[in-house]
């Protein structure tokens, strides 16, 4: 499946330099930015107190996260989240953590969050990286600005585990600065699945595959719903259920909602918001409207406020 915004798109797989976002990372590099500095300062390694590489994947995540933008200026978001009286600059809110989800699979500034989220996972329920890796390579074939590298993205797909799930060791560790921002968010699974490994299938192993299953999301807080249906500029005041469900960047596909789940969500978002929200179902059209202009970040303001 090629998407349309393929068209413009440009795509990158690197420079995160192997690491994966960690806890205080985001924090740490705003707090940095707060200071005028920049991260090609001479004495950046001392002031964040990390090696060279590790400054330039805390760079690197900012941005990814949409915590700064091209020039490394903090975006609006950002200061709201991580200044010192900010929503929640230590990430201790589950809706933070939802947030962030968003804002790397909007901002699509590390391709692969886009990529799996919008579009692989409806290929695959369950998949590991050479799955990955075949789908990429299937992809450069027929969209331009798309260069494939096989180390490059197997590199890129460690990375994407790591901030989401954690491993054996990382618990055996219990150390928190390690594991990777997102995974509390138990967003994408795993299991162990039996392979053969020669050619006549006698012999086997066992590889451990990822999924991402649509459910109903509990912990996802309305208004974070809300907001990514609010900060999304191809949605007008009248949305269709398939359209929230399906998009490119919906909420259906970025959260990996059910259908169930999203209805429920909407159904809440009215009850909260009366005064802003319709959801309607008529015929088996099913829609959700705003009955006024509501800006993305009073949307979560209402939510930080309580």
């Amino acid at each position: 499946m090629i998407i349309e915004q393929d068209l413009q798109t440009k795509y990158t797989f690197s420079g995160h330099e192997k690491f994966q976002c960690r806890q205080l990372w985001l924090k740490k590099g705003y707090d940095y930015l707060k200071l005028n500095k920049l991260f090609t300062d001479e004495d950046a390694v001392i002031e964040l107190g990390v090696g060279k590489n590790m400054v330039a994947s805390i760079r690197f995540w900012l941005k990814a996260f949409g915590i700064t933008d091209a020039q490394d200026q903090i975006t609006e978001v950002g200061e709201l989240l991580l200044n010192d009286n900010g929503f929640d600059e230590y990430l201790e809110d589950d809706a933070s953590l939802w947030l962030l989800h968003y804002l790397l699979v909007k901002t699509s500034f590390a391709s692969t969050y886009s990529l799996i989220f919008n579009e692989f996972r409806k290929e695959r329920q369950e998949f590991n990286s050479d799955n990955y890796e075949a789908f990429i390579k299937r992809k450069s074939e027929v969209v331009s600005g798309l260069n494939f590298n096989s180390n490059t993205i197997q590199n890129d797909f460690d990375i994407f585990k790591k901030m989401y799930v954690s491993s054996a060791e990382d618990f055996k560790n219990f150390d928190d600065s390690f594991i990777g921002v997102l995974t509390d968010l138990h967003l994408v699974g795993t299991v162990q699945k039996e392979e053969s490994y020669d050619t006549d299938k006698t012999r086997k192993k066992t590889r451990q595959v990822l999924f991402i299953n649509n459910t109903e999301r509990e912990n996802l807080p309305v208004e974070i719903l809300l907001y990514s249906i609010l900060d999304n500029p191809n949605y007008s005041s009248s949305i269709s259920l398939p359209a929230l469900e399906n998009d490119f960047n919906s909420p259906g596909n970025i959260f990996a909602l059910s259908r169930a789940g999203l209805v429920s969500k909407i159904q809440e978002a009215q009850e909260k918001y009366s005064s802003d929200i319709i959801y309607t179902d008529h015929a088996g059209i099913k829609e959700l409207q705003f009955k006024r202009k509501v800006d993305p970040i009073d949307m979560l303001t209402s939510y930080y406020e309580k």
